[in-house]
C-alpha cells in the first residue's frame, strides 16, 4: 500500500462532495496548498479544481477527491483534513504534525517541512515483523 500525503475524515469527504455537487458540472474536487501570509507566517489554501494538474498528488476518500499542490507536500505529510461545525464557525481543519505554532484566531500557522528520515524510519518499523 502506498503512502498518502494527507488523509481525510468522513466529515471532510462529505463536505468536499457537497461543495463539488453545488459547484457545477466542471467541478472535480478541491486543491489544497500553502501560501505565505497571516500573522503566523503561512496559510492553508483551498481552491476548486476544474482541471486537475498531473503534478498534484491525488487523495481520495469516500468518493471525495482532493489534490495537493507539489509545493505543499513536504508541509502536509501526515496531515489529517477534517471539517467541523461549531457555534462560532464552520470549516476545514488540518491536524498537521508539521505545525509548530498558530496565531490566536487559528487562521494562520507556522509550518516546518516534514522530517523525511523520521518518516522512513517510522514506516520501516511498521513493515518489520513484531
Amino acid at each position: 500500500m502506498g503512502f498518502a500525503v494527507m488523509t481525510m475524515t468522513d466529515a471532510a469527504a462529505d463536505r468536499v462532495k457537497a461543495i463539488i455537487d453545488k459547484s457545477g458540472p466542471d467541478a472535480k474536487g478541491l486543491r489544497i496548498g500553502i501560501k505565505k501570509g497571516g500573522c503566523a507566517g503561512m496559510e492553508y489554501t483551498v481552491d476548486l479544481v476544474t482541471e486537475p494538474s498531473a503534478k498534484d498528488d491525488l487523495i481520495e476518500h469516500a468518493g471525495a477527491k482532493v489534490w495537493i499542490e507539489p509545493s505543499a507536500v513536504l508541509y502536509l505529510l501526515g496531515t489529517r483534513m477534517d471539517f467541523e461545525v461549531t457555534k462560532m464557525r464552520s470549516g476545514f481543519t488540518f491536524i498537521n504534525p508539521n505545525q509548530t505554532s498558530a496565531c490566536g484566531c487559528g487562521e494562520s500557522v507556522e509550518l516546518k517541512p516534514a522530517d523525511l528520515a523520521a518518516l522512513a524510519r517510522e514506516r520501516a518499523g511498521e513493515a518489520s515483523p513484531a
